[in-house]
């Protein structure tokens, strides 16, 4: 890239760095210090606003970045992200939203422990969310490293290593500084941004081929090396057996798995009652789906634009497709419009980064002083105690989030994000699922469902060719691959299930009626929610 490239993106950041940081120190001058604000923002927020909160915090890296590089590179097959990620939402509206929201008060743990032995089930609960959270976090600080390597126009480990430590303590300061609140307004100016930016290389794009698709999926298909093979399904999944049944894996874990994010079913606790949750998300499902459409004229465009050899030259896991377009859409390398094009693009998508892990880091702090600290002193600690903790938790997060981003820094982002989505859906749906909707749901059975689905999760991704075995792993001049599919969900997601049933029929404590009873009129009613 040019110093043009280089200095104007960097201003643009700047700018929202500095507008973001604005708004983290004006909200911590005005927070009072209590649990409820730190971890809930007060639930002052309108339905609209967490709306656009909660689609600030899904539309992630690997939505802007990873998705429409994997469209770029594998045509019709990367769709599955697409369909996956906007299907989830049916499963959180439908089964989840309002019964968290009156069920819990600020993390998935509440909601499960309402009703079991409170000590074991939060132990459980809370490292597998902060398990999910971490991997999910490894994905933003790819994305983050791989675009600061095309904006400096440096490949090395250092320019990457460096922008991933920057994300990582930026990310820090806005949660410790500021909570829920300022993270909630950083995600809502995020949202704006991103979707305002998407829109406007949608619309160049249908320029370029003067608003005819045909076209541009037929120029994308010359353009990929494939033919009319990259619109048909099988390019990435159709090859063989084991790569079908990672296609049904991946969709599995990503139809599934947000119903079991920490970071999104926080979000329903910011607004005041179940209703305003409900209308929060059918917010967010509009939003949401209006950008992931987009996200498949970028991706094609990308390919048609930009050309798919052009898109794996520059990074071999599509993560720099949007970034090129925006450049060639502009008027290619040193034009002022693509200079000016390409900065609001990277600039964009560093804000996209820096506010969802704002978001995930402030969930998982919450999960390790909430459920995991004040369950281990064997007594509820102090609310100001556990806020004390949850800002130094998310330092330990970031530096563990940063560690692991740099040994992954070569794997699609979107494809790191399926990973978290499967580990969700695998160890935390089971339990969220059971407590509200099984009266003899036992707490052995709890903890049976989030280890039974946590383990094997890990496990299968430990013995899978992500780590090993192959040119594109992570450790690949070693081979301890036993499991052939990249993702797990397939196998985990109903161990996870089972799991629980088994600890609960095996379990010689008496499911308390009165307590499934109570839970189900407050999920269903409201009546003593938070």
């Amino acid at each position: 890239m040019t110093g043009d490239h280089q200095r104007l993106a960097l201003l643009l950041f700047s700018c929202f760095v500095a507008v973001t940081l604005g708004i983290t120190t004006w909200v911590s001058r005005r927070r009072r210090g209590s649990a409820e604000e730190f971890y809930a923002g007060g639930r002052l927020f309108s339905p609209m606003e967490n709306g656009f909160a909660i689609a600030g915090d899904y539309m992630s890296a690997a939505s802007f970045l990873g998705v429409t590089g994997l469209i770029a590179l594998y045509g019709y097959d990367g769709m599955l992200y697409v369909v996956g990620f906007l299907v989830a939402w049916l499963v959180v509206l439908f089964l989840v939203a309002e019964l968290v929201r009156n069920c819990g008060r600020f993390t998935l743990a509440d909601v499960v422990a309402a009703r079991m032995s409170e000590r074991p089930v939060r132990i459980a609960a809370g490292t597998s969310s902060v398990t999910v959270s971490v991997l999910y976090l490894v994905a933003q600080m790819v994305g983050a490293g791989s675009l600061v390597a095309l904006l400096l126009g440096r490949t090395s480990g250092a320019a990457q290593a460096w922008a991933v430590i920057g994300v990582g303590a930026l990310m820090v300061i806005y949660v410790s500084l500021g909570g829920m609140r300022a993270t909630t307004w950083i995600q809502i100016v995020k949202a704006v941004l991103l979707l305002s930016g998407t829109i406007a290389l949608t619309v160049l794009v249908l320029l370029r081929f003067h608003g005819d698709v045909d076209r541009l999926l037929l120029t994308a298909a010359d353009r990929s090396g494939h033919g009319r093979a990259f619109l048909a399904p099988g390019l990435k999944y159709g090859g063989t057996w084991t790569a079908r049944l990672d296609f049904i894996s991946l969709g599995l874990a990503l139809v599934l798995g947000t119903g079991g994010l920490p970071h999104i079913l926080s979000r329903f606790y910011t607004v005041p009652t179940a209703r305003a949750a409900r209308r929060s998300t059918v917010w967010s499902i509009g939003l949401i789906g209006g950008f992931y459409l987009m996200t498949i004229v970028l991706g094609f465009g990308a390919a048609a634009v930009v050309g798919t050899d052009a898109v794996r030259g520059s990074n071999a896991a599509g993560n720099t497709a949007v970034p090129l377009l925006a450049l060639d859409l502009g008027g290619g390398a040193g034009s002022t419009g693509g200079t000016v094009l390409f900065a609001v693009v990277a600039a964009v998508a560093f804000a996209t980064i820096l506010a969802v892990v704002a978001g995930i880091t402030l969930a998982s702090s919450a999960s390790v002083a909430h459920d995991l600290y004040a369950s281990l002193r064997r007594s509820r600690a102090k609310a100001r105690s556990e806020v004390t903790v949850a800002r130094w938790a998310a330092v330990a997060i970031g530096v563990m989030a940063i560690a692991l981003g740099l040994l992954a820094r070569d794997l699609n982002v979107a494809f790191l994000v399926g990973l978290a989505f499967a580990v969700a859906a695998s160890a935390n749906l089971p339990v969220l699922l059971y407590s509200l909707f099984w009266r003899g749901f036992t707490t052995r059975g709890a903890v049976w469902a989030v280890y039974g689905g946590l383990i094997p999760a890990l496990g299968l991704v430990l013995l899978s060719p992500v780590v090993s075995g192959s040119p594109a792993s992570l450790f690949p001049d070693v081979d301890f691959q036993y499991f052939p599919l990249q993702n797990p969900g397939i196998v985990s997601i109903p161990l996870g299930f089972l799991a629980g049933w088994l600890g609960t029929i095996t379990s010689d404590e008496v499911a308390d009626g009165a307590k499934y009873a109570e839970t189900e009129v407050r999920s269903l009613t409201g009546a003593g929610a938070a």
